[in-house]
């Protein structure tokens, strides 16, 4: 049964960096593009970024470009968040997915699976 897995979540200072990990029991998870999602309390679920299946492309939301990082080893079955410079508008529940189609998704409708998510909370 495929499964994604979140961990690293925790609280960081509004400045700080946190890496957050996502571990994929996937039989075929290089076949997978692999996206971070985010929701904040009273909010809708927003896309945060995404890495192509080689791991050679990626996209973010503009709210995040220049801070966060995502990437993936495909021998490790992870994707990973690397965010730096964070600010507390960054707090939010963050949630790894695994897509089927698409090139680099940003829609979460074209998401097929889903983490549990793991929180972030960014004090100023």
């Amino acid at each position: 049964q495929e499964q994604l897995v979140e961990s690293g979540g925790g609280l960081v200072q509004a400045g700080g960096s946190l890496r957050i990990s996502c571990a994929a029991s996937i039989r075929t998870f290089n076949s997978y593009v692999m996206g971070w999602f985010r929701q904040a309390p009273g909010k809708e679920r927003e896309f945060v970024a995404v890495v192509n299946r080689s791991g050679s492309g990626t996209r973010y939301a503009d709210s995040v470009k220049g801070r966060f990082t995502i990437s993936r080893d495909n021998a490790k079955n992870t994707v990973y968040l690397q965010m730096n410079s964070l600010e507390p508008e960054d707090t939010a529940v963050y949630y790894c997915s695994a897509a089927g189609r698409g090139v680099l998704p940003w829609n979460a409708d074209l998401y097929d699976y889903w983490g549990q998510g793991t929180q972030v909370t960014v004090s100023s």
